[in-house]
């Protein structure tokens, strides 16, 4: 497995290159992104879920709830490897 400075790395530089995907992804998938990127980033889901009429806030929170238990470093890896399969 690469060195975590590494994965560190191109977790950062996938970040980036999302931003410039040539279509939108679907909005399951952007939800994937953003908890594998929060997963990746800070680790398990934390402060309070968001009210019931913030639907997107609720939805985010969901996501990222799910990967909750998941390692940093997996949740980065699984990151760039979805960014690199939205940009082939």
């Amino acid at each position: 497995m690469a060195k975590s400075s590494d994965l560190k790395q191109q977790f950062e530089q996938a970040a980036i290159d999302v931003k410039d995907l040539s279509e939108r992804p679907d909005n399951d998938t952007l939800l994937r992104l953003y908890a594998l990127y929060k997963q990746g980033s800070e680790g398990d889901v934390s402060g309070e879920k968001p009210g019931f009429f913030d639907f997107v806030g609720t939805a985010k929170y969901e996501a990222w709830g799910k990967l909750k238990g998941t390692a940093k470093d997996d949740a980065m890896k699984k990151y760039v490897d979805l960014v690199k399969k939205l940009r082939a």
